[in-house]
């Protein structure tokens, strides 16, 4: 049996393991997590080297891909510098192969409904989720991307990718150097709800982006609004259906009544491939290319959910 593991800086109480068949071959799927302890993580990545065959980074990213350029985070690197053998992944594979998908999917299943609520979106964070950008600017929608919001808190919406395309180049010199803790929620961070620029939220009718961002800064309602997102749990969903919610995408399968993050379904494809090598996505186009062939060989597909 193959074996993707999943070490996180997120909090350890959505840590989750299971066995899926991925092209015909059985992989154990497992997410275990250090509360924010980058040193911790570090030390689990150094542990488990070369006893499984591909790693996810979860609760953070090695860096940002826009705009066909890899950007990396230099104060995350560390945490995974010392790993020799197994292939190591953040996600970024599937959120540029996957997720450009999820516009599409939106409109095959549920393309009435749009046509009465409006086809506006909040991307939480679009240097994050640039396939995401990507599938809904492509498909015409009227684009919000929350980056400065959201990851800076300063109350500056942006809404074209040329617009955060600038504000990447000025700032990622510093968001790159800067703790992850910083602009991003890690350890039980995650489970605190800090509303704040529900604007935002009330005038798009697809909220799409990273869950925690989504669950931590979202208003009390959300009532007919849809739902992009990736990692959830029985309780994100439950936040989700409450808060009046119509309809959950999640950009990758549900297993066990939970979505895993694209790290750890990445890893998965990773390990059943039998790829070993060093994952590069500074020179992403051949990778990319494997990951959306693994992509459609294992029938990975937006998963729609009617909440309410």
């Amino acid at each position: 049996m193959k074996e993707a593991l999943s070490i996180s800086i997120g909090s350890s109480k959505r840590n989750k393991s299971a066995v899926i068949n991925l092209l015909g071959e059985d992989v154990h799927i497992s997410r275990i997590a250090t509360d924010g302890d980058m040193k911790a993580a570090r030390e689990k990545f150094i542990q488990f080297d070369g006893q499984v065959d591909a790693f996810g980074v979860g609760g953070t990213d090695l860096g940002f891909f826009f705009a066909d350029k890899w950007y990396p985070l230099y104060s995350v690197l560390p945490m995974v510098q010392d790993v020799q053998k197994t292939p190591v992944a953040d996600g970024c594979g599937l959120k540029n192969t996957l997720e450009m998908r999820c516009a599409t999917v939106l409109e095959a299943e549920i393309g009435a409904h749009l046509d009465l609520i409006g086809r506006s979106v909040l991307v939480m964070t679009g240097v994050d989720r640039y396939g995401l950008l990507r599938s809904f600017s492509d498909a015409g929608y009227k684009c919000t991307f929350g980056d400065i919001l959201f990851s800076l808190g300063f109350p500056v919406p942006l809404h074209s990718e040329r617009s955060l395309k600038n504000a990447l180049v000025t700032l990622i010199p510093i968001i790159s150097r800067l703790p992850f803790k910083w602009v991003y929620p890690t350890g039980e961070r995650q489970h605190q709800r800090k509303p704040k620029y529900t604007w935002a939220f009330e005038q798009a009718s697809v909220i799409a982006g990273d869950s925690h961002y989504i669950t931590r800064y979202m208003p009390e309602r959300l009532d007919g609004k849809v739902v992009v997102t990736n990692t959830t749990t029985a309780d994100d969903v439950d936040l989700l259906t409450k808060a009046g919610v119509k309809y959950l995408l999640t950009t990758t399968p549900v297993i066990e009544g939970r979505s895993f993050g694209t790290n750890m379904m990445e890893a998965a494809l990773l390990a059943v491939s039998g790829f070993n090598k060093k994952v590069d996505y500074h020179n992403h186009k051949e990778y990319f290319k494997m990951m959306g062939e693994l992509v459609d060989a294992a029938g990975f597909k937006p998963e729609l959910r009617m909440l309410n």
